[in-house]
């Protein structure tokens, strides 16, 4: 009887999830015979850390490079063919034909993984090809855009897009003095984030120098004049442009192949990362996969769900079962001293995917207030208001930002309600967060909005209420120096230890919604209302720190 011949095993793409599919095949099986192949000169590198090392903060280059091809072979007995591009895959034959230096060849496969991730979009706009232009996403586009920095010294940067690229890389060159402004086409920077985030990221970028323009379109590079046109035509300079306007998925060679595509523009693939040709399977960027809140299809470009993917797709390959079941979408940016976060469902996103949302807004301090430095922490809950389970969550500020993210990442996994969120056994020290931390008080506000106890608007429902037929009447229930410093225009001003002995001043016939700085003042004002006889009336969840950040204009 003769030997079975080893398997043969080929992943097309390396960086996150092609290399981690390798290494894991090589877990699995000893005798495999495995080859990567990667168009670009690096098989493995940190591509979310490129823009911290033109920022100075990763000061080693060589630190985002994690793994060579003498690498891998030493340590995972993997075959890495760098700078070689696949050109075709034969599924009939089961090869690719692959081109490199040496030229064209065929390559046999028993099991194929794609890992091809995607590509930056490129507006075709004139003078984008000009060598001020840049993109970011490999090491090449990385050292290219460091030796133009140290060459020529740029005044001015001017960068299309307000995702992550854009906001990371807006510190970068404001770090190393340079005037930056960013261009987004649509209202707000973060556009995945609920609109209150999209105003406290901006207003965080400004504090810092960092000019932020929204419903702005980018019309044409000028070259001569170093220079920007936007689409209303106004003209900004930019001795250097970045492009950061969104991530395509690499899908022609699937496409030549046959490949059956998804609903969402991207690989269809099973909960297996199977494709529609049974020997090839597919992890990273270029898939669709299912949304775990929604379930609906998506396409998810990040680091984390693509280096598990990677690990599935070659379990499977390999006959080792696994499902990959989607993902939430869970993300966060470091924006100067701050950071934003989120996971699962935005409001918007939810009310799109069919649910009835509510909107829990609370502005807290991120531990003990009495503890020296403590610093405001914004968190929204979004949940289902028939079903009470949590749907999404934000958040933004200085401190313990991601880990309230990361808990609720965990409470999405676990279909948690509100409820569950109440009581929510957190630990608590003073240095680290409160009695009740800000999660449980966000369920608290939730709970009470549900329930009819502290009924809540968000600032966007107000803002349309406000420019109906029958508009509500604001009362701003802070101190005087806070309202007079700025307040919403046409508020009645009637402080909340004063509220008590001026009833009378409240017209009964009138919805009402209160409002404080963050929400705390006005739900005790709320309740003071409410058991006086008044039932119209509504907390504004977020309070002034909401209306502002939403856009809201003081007086």
């Amino acid at each position: 009887m003769g030997t079975r011949k080893p398997t043969r095993l080929l992943v097309i793409g390396g960086v996150a999830g092609g290399a981690t599919a390798a290494a894991r095949a090589r877990r699995i099986s000893e005798t495999a015979q495995i080859t990567l192949l990667e168009r670009g000169p690096y098989v493995s590198y940190a591509n979310c850390g490129l823009p911290y090392f033109l920022s100075g903060d990763i000061r080693k280059r060589s630190a985002l490079l994690l793994q060579t091809p003498e690498g891998f072979d030493s340590r995972y007995g993997v075959k890495v063919l760098v700078n070689t591009e696949a050109l075709e895959i034969d599924r009939a034959g089961t090869r690719v034909r692959i081109r490199n230096t040496e030229g064209e060849s065929w390559l046999e496969y028993d099991a194929l993984i794609l890992a091809q991730g995607g590509l930056p979009s490129s507006p075709p706009l004139p003078g984008v090809d000009s060598p001020h232009v840049f993109r970011l996403w490999t090491v090449p586009d990385m050292d290219r855009i460091q030796a133009y920095l140290e060459a020529e010294k740029p005044a001015s940067a001017v960068i299309a897009g307000g995702g992550f690229i854009g906001l990371e890389m807006a510190e970068a060159f404001a770090r190393r003095g340079i005037a930056v402004t960013v261009v987004e086409m649509l209202p707000r920077v973060m556009a995945g984030m609920d609109p209150e985030f999209g105003g406290l990221i901006a207003g965080r970028l400004a504090a810092h120098g960092v000019t932020v323009l929204t419903g702005a379109g980018l019309k044409a590079v000028l070259p001569a004049s170093r220079e920007v046109e936007l689409a209303d035509g106004r003209r900004l300079p930019a001795a250097l442009v970045l492009l950061s306007v969104g991530v395509r998925p690499e899908l022609e060679l699937a496409k030549a192949a046959g490949l059956a595509m998804g609903e969402a523009g991207g690989l269809r693939v099973d909960a297996h990362l199977r494709t529609s040709d049974p020997r090839i399977w597919a992890a990273g960027d270029m898939n669709e996969i299912v949304h775990k809140i929604s379930g609906r299809k998506v396409r998810v470009p990040l680091a984390g769900p693509a280096n598990r993917q990677g690990r599935i797709a070659a379990s499977n390959a390999l006959g080792l079962p696994m499902r990959y079941n989607g993902a939430l979408g869970s993300s966060v940016v470091k924006v100067f001293d701050a950071t934003a976060a989120s996971t699962g469902l935005s409001e918007a996103a939810a009310r799109e995917a069919g649910f009835d949302p509510g909107a829990a807004f609370v502005v807290r301090d991120h531990h003990a207030s009495y503890y020296p430095g403590a610093r405001d922490l914004a968190l929204k809950l979004v949940y289902d208001r028939r079903t009470r389970r949590l749907l999404g969550g934000q958040a933004f500020g200085e401190e313990g930002v991601e880990k309230r993210i990361d808990a609720l990442a965990a409470a999405l996994q676990g279909r948690l309600t509100l409820e569950d969120l109440a009581e929510l056994d957190l630990t608590y020290a003073p240095p680290y967060s409160s009695a009740n931390d800000p999660l449980n008080v966000a369920a608290f506000v939730g709970l009470n909005d549900l329930s009819g106890f502290s009924p809540l608007i968000t600032a966007a429902r107000l803002r349309e209420e406000l420019a109906g037929g029958q508009p509500p009447l604001v009362v701003d229930v802070r101190n005087l120096n806070e309202y007079e410093a700025s307040h919403l225009r046409g508020a009645l001003h009637l402080p909340l230890d004063e509220l008590r002995f001026r009833l009378e001043e409240v017209p009964r016939d009138r919805s009402l919604v209160v409002h404080c700085r963050s929400g705390y003042r006005s739900h005790l004002a709320l309740r003071i209302l409410k058991q006086n006889g008044f039932q119209q009336v509504r907390n504004l969840t977020g309070g002034y720190i909401a209306a502002q950040a939403f856009g809201f204009i003081g007086e």
